[in-house]
Formats: C-alpha cells, sequence, structure tokens
C-alpha cells in the first residue's frame, strides 16, 4: 500500500511539474480512454456472452438432432423386434412351425441396418437365425451379457454396449461391430408356454454413419455412451480402446441433462449431455473452450487493433486541440516574463476573448502595479534614511562636554603633551563620526573609530583597564554602519569597567565565518544574570548610555533597518564571568542604495 502511495505522489509531483499543453492533453486522453475501457469491456462481456450462448444454442440444437436421429434408427430396430415378437413368435407353435421364412424377410427388408437376428430358447438352443447358421459349438449363449439381462426382465428391450458377435458360424470368416437389441419371449411348444430370447443386432456402421456427419463440422466432437459410461461410439475409439487416449465417459455418465464447464487433461471444456429416451444412453458434445471462441477472438484482435487506432487519432487530436488552447497562454506567459526586467514590458493581447481580456487585465495591472511600486520603494527609503538619521543622532553631548573638560584640565595643568594626544585623538573620533555625511565606512574605519574612542576614556579612566585588538587580516574592506562598536565599548566601560581596580580587559575581535562578518567587544566586568541578557535589545531604559547616548537597541535597530532582520546583535553573559557582545553582518564590499543616497 505504501509502494502503491509513493508511486502515486510521483506522478502527481511529474504531473504538476510539466505545462498546461501536456495536462490537457493527457486529461482528454486519459478520460476518452477510460471511456473507451469502459464501453469496450461492457461490450466484450456483452459480446462474448452472445456468443457462447448462440455456439452452446448451436450445440443443443446439433445434440438435439443427433438425439432425434438416434431415436429414430433404435426405434426402426424395436419396431423390428416387435414385428418378429407380436406378428411371428406369438402365433406359432415352435414344435410344429418354422420360423426361418419370416426372420428370412424381416431381414432383406432391413439387411442395411441389421447383422443378424436370432430366436433362443431359454436353455440356449438356437430355434431360428438369419442370415447366420448354427452357434459355435465352444459358446454359451446363456453367459452373454445380452441373454442375461433380457432373462431378467421379460419383455423389455435391452441394449447392450458396443461388441464383436462372433457367437455365429461364418462362412467368409468376417465378424462385425454390433449393437444387440434383446428381450425376453414367450414361446410356445406343443401348447406349452416357455421362455426365449429374441436378439436383433444392429449394424454398428449405421450409428457410426450418424456421428460422423456431425463430428464433420470443425466445434468439438460428439460421442455416445451407455448408463454405466461404457463407449458406444467415439470419434477416436480405437485410441481409447488400445489406451492411447482418455475421455472423461465416466463422469459424463452420471450428468443430467444440461450444460456443464469441465477441466479434463489441462483444457477447459463446455460439455452438453442429452439422454436417449429409454435406452439410457447419453449423447455427450464435448467442445474445447479455446475453440468455442475461436471465432470471437479473431474479432477480440480486430476490436483491439481498431481501439489502438482509435487511441493513436484521439492523442493527435486531443494535442491539436491542447495546441490551440495553449499557445495564446504560452505567448502571454513569455510576455509576462520581461516583467521586472524590461522598463515597459510589451503584455501579449491575442487568441481567444477570455485570453485577450486576462492580457489587457494583466498589463493595466503591470502598469498600476509599477507605479505604486516605484512610490513604495521611494517612500521606504525615505523613511529609512531619515531613521538611520534619526538614531545616529541620538549622541549624548555630555561625553563631549567632559572630554573637554579633561583637555581643559590638563592644560590648566600644564600637561600639553597630553593634552595634545587628547585634542588629537577626539579630532579623529569626530572626523570618523561626521564621516562627511556618511552613514556607511569601512570595517577599518570603524575600528580605528573605536580605538580613537578607548585612548580617550583610557586618560579619562586613569589605565582602570586595557584594552586587545584581534583583527582578521584583510577585514578592514569589508561595509558596516558606523558607530555600531563605540556603544559597546561605552558599556563594557560604564558597565564593566567602572567599579573595577585596574584589573579590567576589554577585547575588540573582527573575523569571518561561513561568508558572513562578526565583531565581538568582551570584558572581564561582573556579568549579568540571564533574565536581564534577554531584555537588553527590548527595554530601552535599561540599555541606555551614560557616554554617548547611543544604546544597545540603538545600535541593533540600526543593523536591522539597513541589513535586515537576520543580522544585528547577540549577547552572551554570565554573573563574575564577564559580557560578550557579538556584531552580526554580511559580508560585503558594495555601496549600497541608502550609501549612495548619503553620497547625493
Amino acid at each position: 500500500m505504501k509502494y502503491i502511495k509513493n508511486k502515486w505522489n510521483q506522478l502527481v509531483g511529474y504531473i504538476k511539474r510539466r505545462d498546461l499543453q501536456f495536462v490537457i492533453s493527457a486529461s482528454f486522453t486519459l478520460v476518452a480512454l477510460i471511456g473507451m475501457v469502459f464501453i469496450g469491456v461492457f461490450l466484450y462481456q456483452s459480446y462474448g456472452r452472445a456468443a457462447k450462448e448462440m455456439m452452446l444454442n448451436d450445440t443443443r440444437q446439433l445434440v438435439n438432432q443427433v438425439e432425434i436421429n438416434l431415436n429414430n434408427y433404435l426405434r426402426s430396430m424395436m419396431r423390428i423386434s416387435d414385428a418378429m415378437y407380436y406378428n411371428v413368435i406369438k402365433k406359432v407353435d415352435m414344435s410344429k412351425d418354422d420360423i426361418s421364412h419370416e426372420l428370412n424377410l424381416l431381414y432383406e427388408v432391413n439387411k442395411d441396418s441389421l447383422v443378424s437376428i436370432a430366436c433362443f430358447s431359454e436353455n440356449g438352443e438356437l430355434l431360428g437365425a438369419v442370415p447366420v447358421g448354427n452357434v459355435k459349438n465352444n459358446v454359451d449363449v446363456t453367459q452373454q451379457s445380452w441373454f442375461t439381462s433380457a432373462q431378467n426382465k421379460m419383455e423389455n428391450l435391452h441394449f447392450s454396449e458396443l461388441h464383436v458377435q462372433n457367437i455365429f458360424e461364418n462362412s467368409n470368416g468376417r465378424y462385425y461391430w454390433v449393437v444387440s437389441l434383446s428381450r425376453g419371449v414367450e414361446l410356445t411348444t406343443e401348447g406349452k408356454i416357455s421362455g426365449g430370447i429374441l436378439l436383433v443386432d444392429m449394424n454398428f456402421s449405421g450409428i457410426r454413419q450418424l456421428f460422423t456427419e456431425i463430428n464433420s463440422q470443425d466445434m468439438g466432437y460428439v460421442y455416445l455412451i451407455n448408463s454405466d459410461g461404457e463407449i458406444i461410439y467415439h470419434p477416436k475409439q480405437n485410441l481409447i480402446f488400445s489406451n492411447m487416449l482418455k475421455e472423461n465417459n465416466k463422469v459424463a455418465s452420471h450428468y443430467e441433462d444440461g450444460v456443464y464447464e469441465e477441466r479434463f487433461l489441462g483444457e477447459d471444456r463446455t460439455v452438453v449431455v442429452k439422454t436417449v429416451g429409454y435406452t439410457g444412453w447419453k449423447i455427450v458434445s464435448v467442445t474445447p473452450t479455446d475453440r468455442l471462441f475461436k471465432d470471437f477472438n479473431r474479432t477480440e484482435i480486430m476490436a483491439v487493433i481498431i481501439i489502438i487506432l482509435a487511441v493513436c487519432l484521439m492523442i493527435f487530436a486531443n494535442r491539436f486541440v491542447a495546441v490551440r488552447i495553449v499557445k495564446p497562454l504560452k505567448k502571454l506567459e513569455n510576455s509576462l516574463k520581461a516583467i521586472g526586467v524590461d522598463q515597459k514590458p510589451e503584455i501579449y493581447i491575442g487568441g481567444s476573448s477570455e485570453i485577450q481580456h486576462l492580457g489587457k487585465t494583466i498589463r493595466s495591472m503591470v502598469d498600476q502595479l509599477r507605479k505604486l511600486t516605484d512610490d513604495i520603494v521611494k517612500e521606504q527609503e525615505e523613511k529609512r534614511k531619515s531613521e538611520l538619521d534619526a538614531l545616529q543622532s541620538q549622541i549624548n553631548p555630555h561625553f563631549l562636554y567632559n572630554t573637554l573638560d579633561s583637555i581643559m584640565w590638563m592644560i590648566e595643568s600644564e600637561r600639553y603633551q597630553d593634552a595634545v594626544f587628547m585634542v588629537h585623538a577626539l579630532g579623529k573620533l569626530f572626523r570618523i563620526s561626521l564621516s562627511r555625511g556618511r552613514n556607511i565606512i569601512t570595517v577599518g574605519e570603524e575600528l580605528q573609530h573605536a580605538g580613537s574612542y578607548l585612548d580617550i576614556q583610557k586618560y579619562r579612566y586613569k589605565n582602570k583597564f586595557t584594552s586587545f585588538f584581534e583583527v582578521e587580516e584583510g577585514i578592514e574592506k569589508y561595509r558596516t554602519i558606523k558607530l555600531i562598536i563605540q556603544p559597546l565599548i561605552e558599556n563594557a566601560i560604564y558597565y564593566g569597567m567602572e567599579y573595577m581596580d585596574g584589573e579590567g580587559e576589554i577585547y575588540i575581535r573582527a573575523y569571518t565565518k561561513d561568508q558572513e562578518l562578526f565583531i565581538e567587544v568582551e570584558d572581564n566586568g561582573p556579568g549579568m544574570p540571564e533574565e536581564q541578557v534577554a531584555g537588553l535589545l527590548t527595554e530601552e531604559s535599561e540599555t541606555r548610555s551614560r557616554g554617548s547616548g547611543i544604546g544597545l537597541k540603538n545600535v541593533h535597530q540600526r543593523i536591522q533597518l539597513y541589513f535586515g532582520t537576520e543580522y544585528g546583535l547577540e549577547i552572551e553573559s554570565e554573573p563574575d564571568e564577564g559580557t560578550t557582545v557579538r556584531i552580526h553582518l554580511p559580508e560585503t564590499e558594495e555601496a549600497s542604495s541608502v550609501e549612495k543616497g548619503d553620497r547625493q
């Protein structure tokens, strides 16, 4: 089940990846094909049932005709027996009358169907026979099956199985295959009634001729068995009697009249059974299933060929229709690819009225979107620039006042060299801060600005801390927003170094990783608990600097405004372990539209 589901999902995914022309053509073809399959299966089953029923009707009619012909043949034999018994034997006295003349008359009239007629006493004595003479000396007729069957049921007719009648002496030495019709009769001898047997041997060639004509048709074959399943006639009875061929005759003897499906020797067969009146014989028609549907199979092959041709024609027609439908849509699609590339793309308008209306609507929508996009871009650029300017302007003047006071104190104390160094450092600090109106500078300039700021703060705090720069070679060329390192150093000094006794350390690291730029400011100050760290970038009141006035939240917002929300600050801190603030920026050397606008 899982395998089928996976294959179905693959098929659905494949269809989704194909173009509209394929989907339309495949859908039309699939729907038509399913319809043809359903109709074909229905017609196939209907025609198959009709063909089978027609074949079975023909077979039934054939068997019925055989039954009628065989009945006529057997009735003629029965009439001969009746004529001999009722018209001759019952009217004569066997002690003084001779029945040979009457036997000769009956035989001459029916000799084409007869082999012999004979009459025996209940002791097996031959009373009369034609055209044969005497019974062989070594033959006891009372042990013959036809004799015992007739003796047990007087006056009833008994048909024997097929056998060679060889009880009579024959001058030409020729014996025939016969079916014996025997009956018990009453004989009058000197006025006394005794039992006897009347025997009529039917020539088997008459029965063979009936079935040979039927079996000449190429539909199957018909054979004849008695009530015990013994074969009377079979088109291949010589092979069966010599055990070179087998037949399902014993099973067929138990069938009632009707139609049966059976499998014999690995072959499926349709069997029709018909009982021959009072004889108990059964006419069995056997038709192999593959032969029954031989003509139907030819029709089936022709139908399959027609269906294949129809499917090919249908695929071609569906593809033609799909092309006519999809071609204008493809032209429209190709014209839409120019949106965003050309300033004024030419939107295709053609095809049916619906596609023309769609093209006009898209053209109008593109014009409106372009106008709205231009307005939004202009508005956003102005908004971003104003926000950057507003954030940039949040520099507290107290840092400048305190630095100037320090310089004045140095001059008054005649520490001119220190005053000169402080003025030089302050000049570099403001030169980079102003940056000729630019908000975007190189990492090298930003690190230089951070160094100048540290030089000033070391004088003010009388070397209460030391600073270390670890900068990856070649990183100075990348671009960054200005004044993002200084606020981090401010926080490290005011919240980490202020209450330490000359053991403070501040590390400034700059490096690249996975094509991203990272700048870290680490101190060994008292650190912060985790809940305080979580609010540093959201609560401005807790991150406001007492120096320049630019807090951590300010820096974080400026980075995200310019580079996107995936960049900004990351803070790691633990009590008594110090604090690390990491700046995450893209690794870029190109000037952006904001920077270009700043230069203008």
